[in-house]
């Protein structure tokens, strides 16, 4: 077996681990703030590990994202392959945010819950001023490079470097000496990731310990329908994505869901997207992408490619209105669904995101916002099936689109030595 594959073990051995840690920590100290204050300090490791995460995504997403564009050669080939990419992910926004609908409605979560339904005047705490259009649009273009990249703003980093990229690949010359020096930053990057990624396992661990610290494993159980019924409806995701590369790359996104399984673990048992960045560059470097369109693409994707999320949103309101007996009639729904198309693009970065959209449609709706309290205390459990989604959609997505230009390689890349984190990945898969 190889490093590579002890590592995917690993994490599946740490989360294990960590459920029957955390289940015992439970257990022992049955006070929550007691289990609460244990929780803190065993969250510490994937606190550190996510905060080493953040530290190399914005110097990475820059990095990979100008030799992306660079070596793309013109501004007409970044237009083409960003209208490719966009193309693809609002057709994924609207079968996800359709795909939540439909399920919800089928399986019907928010009826009969057996739960004491919070009172509609009880208070979130979240700001749901804080996503709409006007916003959105204006906060696409930074204020400052430097801010955007101190508050890891991935969405602005992307904005700066593809002027940035698109000036380099003017300059000639001059432009290949600058693209030399930021490709020698990009290769940094990746060695300081792989360096990272053996943390990993321990960050997990800490993770799924102190989550069933301080929730236990009975908070599953109370909200066994709800929960089921929304992985049934990710697994059911999962399958159409995995339908929608099979349309274009036939039998080797079969390859691709095999070489994605670590990011995948790791979005998922750390709950975070971020995580899997690094992760997701190198897998699709061994399944043939080119690296200028990946780390184009995905950067792109987790500003307006969050499958997860965003199924997540109509089937948490409509949960919600289940919950308080309100019907929402056919119309209603797709002015939601087309509402969600707008609001949900601003989602990437922001802590409890989903939560603070689902907040802002209730109240657009007439919903009672204090429904929010019902599935808040699972939104950790849920979260980590959202963000391991996102990971599989822009995935895909970056494969489709490589293959649409022509910078997807034959065959599956090997994997070598260089696969092993801590040594150099391959930096392009030239077609």
């Amino acid at each position: 077996m190889s490093k590579k594959s002890n590592i995917t073990t690993w994490i599946l051995i740490a989360m294990v681990l960590g459920a029957v840690v955390g289940y015992a920590c439970n257990t022992a100290f049955p006070d929550p703030k007691v289990a609460k204050e244990i929780a803190g300090y065993i969250s510490i490791i994937t606190d550190v590990f996510l905060r080493l995460i953040k530290m190399i995504i914005a110097p990475l997403v820059f990095s990979t994202l100008v030799i992306g564009i660079a070596h793309m050669g013109d501004a007409s080939t970044v237009g083409r392959v960003g209208v490719k990419a966009l193309g693809w992910f609002i057709t994924a926004s609207l079968v996800s945010l359709t795909l939540g609908l439909i399920m919800a409605t089928l399986l019907h979560p928010g009826v009969n819950i057996g739960l004491p339904l919070p009172d509609v005047g009880a208070a979130t705490n979240l700001k749901t001023n804080a996503f709409t259009l006007k916003d959105f649009v204006s906060h696409l273009v930074p204020k400052s490079v430097a801010e955007a990249m101190a508050n890891n703003e991935i969405l602005q980093i992307v904005v700066f470097s593809i002027f940035f990229g698109t000036a380099i690949a003017t300059l000639g010359e001059r432009g290949a000496r600058m693209a030399a020096v930021i490709e020698d930053l990009a290769q940094i990057m990746l060695k300081i990731t792989g360096a990272v990624m053996w943390l990993a396992p321990v960050a997990v661990f800490a993770a799924i310990a102190s989550t069933v610290t301080t929730q236990g494993l009975g908070i599953l159980i109370t909200f066994a329908k709800f929960m089921g019924s929304f992985y049934l409806a990710l697994f059911v995701l999962w399958g159409l994505l995995t339908l929608a590369g099979f349309v274009f790359l036939g039998r080797r996104v079969f390859e691709l869901v095999r070489l994605i399984r670590e990011p995948f673990l790791l979005s998922f048992s750390t709950a975070s997207s971020e995580a899997a960045y690094p992760k997701l560059l190198d897998s699709l470097d061994r399944f043939g992408v080119n690296r200028k369109i990946s780390s184009f693409v995905l950067p792109l994707g987790y500003s307006f490619n969050l499958d997860g999320s965003m199924m997540y949103c109509t089937f948490a309101v409509l949960f919600i209105a289940q919950a308080y007996d309100i019907h929402l009639p056919m119309s209603t729904q797709i002015t939601m669904l087309l509402l969600l198309m707008l609001t949900s693009k601003g989602m990437a970065g922001v802590p409890r995101a989903s939560l603070v959209v689902i907040a802002a449609t209730l109240n657009q709706f007439g919903i009672p916002e204090a429904g929010l309290l019902l599935i808040m205390g699972v939104d950790q459990f849920l979260d980590m099936g959202r963000s391991a989604t996102n990971a599989v959609g822009n995935s895909i997505a970056a494969a489709v689109v490589a293959k649409w230009e022509g910078q997807l390689s034959t065959g599956p890349v090997p994997e070598t030595e260089k696969d092993i984190p801590g040594e150099e990945p391959r930096t392009t898969a030239e077609a």
